[in-house]
């Protein structure tokens, strides 16, 4: 079990504070993140809370997943590993200039 938690189903309002504060009752929270669209700034919906010991991130699902937050039910499930991307390329060239004299 990891210490790593996906929140998901948050409502926009959320901060990283009220998400550390939730997740406090159930332990030590080490980190709380929520993510940000990079151009506007506003919550995507969903975050990352780490707690201080596997029990903890445990305690923390059993009692918070499900449970509503602002009208939403939350989900609250161990964060799986990032998966590696691909480097995306970077796109077409066009062809060659062809002979200029």
């Amino acid at each position: 079990m990891g210490r790593k938690l996906y929140v998901g189903n948050l409502p926009y309002s959320a901060t990283e504070q009220d998400l550390s504060d939730k997740f406090a009752a159930s332990g030590t929270v080490e980190s709380a993140k929520l993510i940000t669209d990079r151009d506007t700034g506003q919550s995507k919906g969903f975050g990352f809370v780490e707690m201080s010991s596997d029990a903890e991130a445990q305690a923390a699902i059993d009692s918070l997943n499900g449970t509503d937050y602002d009208g939403r039910p939350m989900k609250v499930n161990e964060a799986k590993p990032q998966q590696k991307r691909s480097g995306g390329g970077r796109g077409g060239y066009g062809g060659g200039g062809g002979n200029r004299w």
